[in-house]
């Protein structure tokens, strides 16, 4: 674990957090613009000395009441929103800029390890204004890898990129996901990128830490702010088990049964992350073939939580282990005389797939 107290005053609050980060792994900071994220983040990396802080990173102490590693100092590989390259040098030299040649062990990424994890092996001799964005934010990427660092920041590096660069962009994160056996904090705004990226979540609203801990099991607390989303949901894993080309539809075995998908998806057993949205799922108390919907799995009412006048949030368990959130209205809820334990089909309308 990566432990973290930092107490700071910022421009608007104070900075406030206790939080403690897998050593291995995407977490998420999230939060909305101006929530203290990025301060956070300058705090680990030292940019920020905060007034009061314990930082501890595999065992060692960055900062306490007696000591400050200055910047310099912390094995920190830093990726901001832009690419910051150095104009002049080629993407070659800039990916060398940093490289710690001294690094050994089975952890270490080498230069051409690095470039075909990030899909850059042929972009080596161009000059950076000859760089579409997300070749750049690539490039800034093995940049900071390539300086061996304890620890990955990487703030908000999507947010100056369009749609079709974030896209080509997201396989190559779930590739450096497998790969890296160091930590990663992302921060970010947009919850479609956490729900790709991440493994673990830190919550933050002006300052303060409303959640942490694992992902999937964060965006099914009914106490979570996640759960208050309109676009709330569920995250599964799944493996494809079978293709039907006739259809062109993908087969996804998942705790509890199997669903379908548009597509060819992968290949046959490959494990994917599937998200299911709460307004994705409507309930029935019998199996109904007779319906459009081709996604139909046995569940069971875990809690029903009254979220406002209008909505229910339900948890339902899937199998033996995976739990789904539904969001339906109050008044189907009181119409179906809807109980904790009812045994219940859910009508899955929607299954979109979010991590490569």
């Amino acid at each position: 674990m990566l432990n973290i107290r930092i107490n700071t005053p910022l421009e608007h609050f104070p900075l406030s957090v206790d939080i403690k980060i897998p050593g291995r792994g995407i977490t998420a900071l999230f939060g909305p613009s101006g929530c203290g994220k990025t301060s956070l983040l300058r705090c680990i990396a030292g940019l920020h000395k905060a007034t009061q802080a314990h930082i501890e990173i595999n065992g060692h102490s960055w900062q306490n009441s007696a000591h400050f590693v200055p910047p310099h100092q912390r094995k920190v590989g830093y990726v901001f929103q832009e690419a910051s390259l150095f104009e002049h040098l080629s993407v070659k030299s800039n990916l060398l800029f940093a490289h710690d040649s001294n690094t050994s062990g089975n952890d270490a990424l080498t230069f051409e390890e690095v470039t075909h994890l990030l899909g850059i092996q042929h972009l080596i001799d161009r000059m950076p204004d000859t760089l579409s964005g997300g070749e750049k934010q690539r490039v800034a990427i093995g940049r900071a890898l390539l300086s061996a660092p304890d620890i990955l920041l990487m703030d908000e590096p999507l947010s100056a990129l369009d749609f079709k660069s974030k896209a080509e962009i997201l396989p190559y994160f779930e590739q450096l996901h497998t790969r890296l056996s160091i930590p990663v904090i992302y921060v970010t705004h947009a919850l479609s990128e956490v729900e790709s990226l991440a493994d673990h979540i830190v919550l933050m609203d002006r300052g303060q830490v409303t959640a942490q801990g694992n992902i999937q099991e964060i965006m099914l607390d009914l106490a979570s702010p996640l759960v208050l989303f309109s676009k709330a949901g569920s995250l599964i894993d799944a493996t494809v088990t079978q293709y039907d080309s006739d259809y062109d539809l993908t087969y996804l075995s998942v705790d509890g049964g199997v669903l379908k998908v548009p597509g060819k998806q992968g290949a046959i057993g490959e494990r994917k992350r599937i998200r299911i949205g709460a307004n994705h799922i409507s309930l029935t108390r019998s199996a109904n073939n007779d319906s459009t919907i081709i996604n139909t799995l046995p569940v069971t009412i875990e809690k029903i939580d009254i979220t406002d006048k209008a909505q229910c949030n339900l948890i339902l368990t899937l199998g033996e282990h995976t739990r789904l959130l539904a969001r339906v209205t109050r008044w189907s809820t009181d119409q179906m005389s809807l109980n904790v334990g009812d045994q219940l089909y859910a009508q899955i309308k929607g299954v979109s797939l979010v991590k490569y």
